[in-house]
């Protein structure tokens, strides 16, 4: 059974292990957009295609992982992913084409989906549920800060060594540090209740007709809106800066500063959310995403103060983006089920992947996803009953 106490030893080592996931690979590629360009002599869109792949890999796989962590398999899933994402940065380090730099983000990216936020949040729900909540806005405090250390961490490693040392430099990390720590803290999973034989039909077949309830459809189409965003900015906002002639020091500078407004974020929540309604909360955070986003398009208009509307578009999007990552990775235990929501997340993994690809014509739309969150909410506190397990989980 999982145990109700809160580890906070537990999840710090998955904090580390999220610190270098995230700041190795993820934002990693903003970074290897001009290197790409210059030694492979590809165009922009070609290296910009090797990443998307890579987001779709991550979608496909999102689904067969969640299901993995689901049936208790989650110390086996993160550990072969930081293996894999180690291994395909190897690979990375001698490209010399589009097809090797396509095959390696296509790993990359099923890396990703055994390791970032989905699977981890998955698991504390499992393991901690009476508190889930207060753990993985714990987990993300540390995760929060990948871009402020990796992003000026691997510049400095691309300038001194090269990049393609600097890539063997980062798998090395997953390698020695990732591997080892998701194999030595994830020993003993809980196994889920209702996976046990007596139940194992049951729990099948369980998490099907939530795929249809309303709940879930509006979650589905609040995460997809909102993910869409927030993973397109970063992966392209350093080439971005470096267009519209910001000087070197604030092309790092400012993406690295999203990680520590992040950060700031999730203490906000941590230490108000218990003093407001959880439910309002939730309403009202990801309404700093659009206002962040204007703030961004306005940035090639404003002359001198170029700089500043793009500090301001950092202090609103990292708070909110700090902050929106606890609302997605909660939604699902909050207002579907809990008992199934590393599956019911891994379901919305292709949706996902298909937002990303259309994300400059979602950056809009936005608004919509905090619209379709509010109606979920609504449906889903309507319908939950004390001690059913439907939609409270």
């Amino acid at each position: 059974m999982p145990s109700n106490r809160f580890d906070a030893a537990f999840v710090l080592r998955l904090s580390l292990a999220q610190l270098i996931s995230w700041g190795s690979v993820f934002y990693l590629f903003s970074l290897l957009i001009a290197p790409l360009e210059r030694d492979l002599g590809l165009s922009r869109a070609e290296v910009s295609l090797a990443f998307s792949l890579g987001l779709l890999a991550e979608g496909l796989m999102a689904y067969p992982v969640g299901r993995w962590i689901d049936r208790g398999h989650e110390r086996a899933v993160m550990t072969a992913g930081s293996v894999l994402a180690g291994l395909c940065l190897v690979l990375h380090s001698v490209v010399t084409g589009r097809t090797g730099l396509y095959a390696v983000w296509l790993g990359l990216g099923a890396g990703m989906a055994a390791v970032l936020y989905s699977p981890v949040f998955a698991l504390l729900t499992r393991r901690f549920p009476n508190d889930f909540r207060r753990a993985i806005i714990t987990l993300t405090f540390l995760g929060g800060l990948a871009s402020t250390v990796f992003i000026p961490l691997t510049a400095w490693l691309m300038e001194v060594l090269g990049w393609r040392e600097a890539l063997l430099g980062l798998a090395l990390l997953q390698l020695l540090v990732c591997a080892p720590l998701h194999w030595l803290t994830l020993r003993g999973a809980p196994v889920p209740p209702r996976l046990v034989a007596q139940h194992a039909v049951d729990h099948a077949s369980g998490w099907r007709p939530l795929l249809r309830s309303a709940p879930f459809l509006l979650v589905g189409i609040f995460t997809v809106l909102m993910m869409s965003v927030t993973v397109a900015i970063p992966a392209h906002m350093v080439s971005l800066l470096r267009e519209n002639a910001l000087p070197e020091f604030w092309v790092i500078a400012l993406p690295a500063a999203i990680g520590v407004m992040q950060v700031l974020g999730r203490l906000l929540l941590f230490f108000f959310e218990h003093h407001a309604d959880l439910h309002r909360v939730n309403r009202l955070v990801p309404l700093l995403i659009p206002l962040g986003v204007l703030a961004l398009l306005l940035a090639p208009v404003t002359g001198a103060w170029r700089v500043a509307v793009v500090g301001l578009f950092v202090l609103i999007y990292g708070l909110g983006n700090g902050m929106l990552t606890i609302v997605k990775g909660t939604a699902i235990a909050e207002y579907v089920s809990r008992d199934h929501v590393a599956t019911l997340n891994g379901a919305l993994g292709v949706p996902l992947a298909l937002a990303r690809a259309a994300a400059p014509l979602l950056l809009g739309l936005s608004s919509l996803g905090v619209g379709a969150l509010m109606l979920a909410q609504r449906l889903s506190l309507r319908q939950a009953r004390p001690g059913s397990s439907g939609f409270s989980g």
